[in-house]
């Protein structure tokens, strides 16, 4: 969602709803958070699956191992836009794993996402983003990861390729992370954002090199 900090796309909205919820059962030492849409259009969220319509939304590390929920991709959808995925960060020099990473959090690979504030698609780019990436359809997955990639790139050259602050800007915005003396800025959405898809990247890339090693 770029370059708007209180743009929270419907995923990033259910994140930080189901993680309010992990808050609230703190005394089981692993509370996943599982969640459906029921008929009425309602959005339920619960640490107790008693509904055959719950899905797996967030799963919560063991102790100690991280404080901050898991994001959970359902299966076969990273998979689909693959290819898409790999063209792009080979076209615009951008880890793969990154924009997985990326995508993961601001649409849970869903290409029709819509953001309350109006963001788009797979990568969540605002329409004048797009535009200004070359984006002609940004509800086109195809177009929509390049032009986030496009952008990403951007970010990662105008901050040193610190992914940290590439992050952030493309979160919050670069003007954001400047004003803020070139530091992730103190909004919260910003603030768990950003170790959200660092930590989902990590993962891909670990996942890459152990697959390599075998």
């Amino acid at each position: 969602m770029p370059a708007h900090p209180d743009h929270k796309p419907p995923f990033f909205v259910a994140l930080l709803v189901a993680t309010f919820v992990l808050w609230l059962c703190p005394l089981r030492a692993q509370a996943d958070v599982y969640t459906f849409v029921a008929e009425d259009g309602v959005t339920h969220y619960s640490d107790r699956p008693d509904d055959s319509r719950f899905q797996l939304l967030l799963r919560q590390m063991p102790d100690g191992a991280s404080d901050t929920p898991q994001i959970v991709v359902p299966d076969g959808l990273a998979a689909t836009y693959a290819g898409d995925i790999t063209d792009a960060a080979r076209n615009h020099h951008v880890e793969a794993a990154l924009l997985h990473a990326v995508i993961a959090v601001e649409s849970q690979y869903n290409p029709r996402a819509v953001s309350p504030k109006g963001a788009l698609g797979m990568m969540q780019l605002m329409p004048t983003t797009a535009r200004a990436m070359g984006v002609s359809d940004p509800m086109n997955a195809s177009q929509n990861i390049r032009g986030g990639a496009k952008y990403l790139r951007m970010l990662l050259d105008r901050f040193a390729n610190n992914k940290s602050l590439a992050l952030a800007a493309y979160n919050a915005g670069p003007a954001a992370v400047l004003s803020h003396g070139g530091r992730i800025p103190p909004f919260a959405e910003t603030r768990f954002y950003v170790p959200q898809v660092l930590r989902r990247y990590n993962a891909l890339v670990q996942q890459s090199t152990s697959n390599d090693a075998e």
